[in-house]
């Protein structure tokens, strides 16, 4: 008999999470008149003090999926990660140039602590689009 490997909580999220990404439809498909899309991300601790990463690129709207998210830094937070997929939605329905925020992350952070302690690691981002 063949043993199928153990998934962790973690890896089932982010299979469920991948699927639906690729079964999206590219920005341009969903967002047409879009037509630039850059990101600044910083990922900052649950304090909001110590940055862990920052990151600035432009996306391509030809190929880049529509559900936009994007990984919690803590590689074991369990169920979280950001989804900018509503926020950059709104932007493109009233045509804003640009715009501005941070989230929290959802998730757990990590297998022994799910339902007990949250992971609460923080994305602040801006979105510049063109139209």
């Amino acid at each position: 008999m063949i043993q199928s490997p153990r998934t962790s909580p973690r890896s089932e999220y982010m299979q469920q999470e991948n699927l639906r990404v690729q079964q999206s439809p590219t920005l341009k498909e969903k967002f047409p008149k879009l037509k630039m899309l850059t990101v600044e991300l910083s990922h900052y601790d649950p304090t909001g003090v110590s940055r862990s990463s920052q990151v600035k690129q432009t996306v391509n709207v030809a190929f880049a999926k529509s559900v936009f998210r994007v990984a919690c830094h803590n590689q074991e937070c369990v169920r979280g990660d950001f989804d900018l997929s509503p926020k950059l939605g709104a932007a493109v329905a009233k045509k804003k140039p640009s715009i501005v925020g941070e989230m929290c992350c959802q998730g757990w952070r990590n297998r022994q602590t799910i339902d007990i302690e949250p992971c609460n690691n923080i994305l602040r981002y801006k979105l510049t689009l063109g139209y």
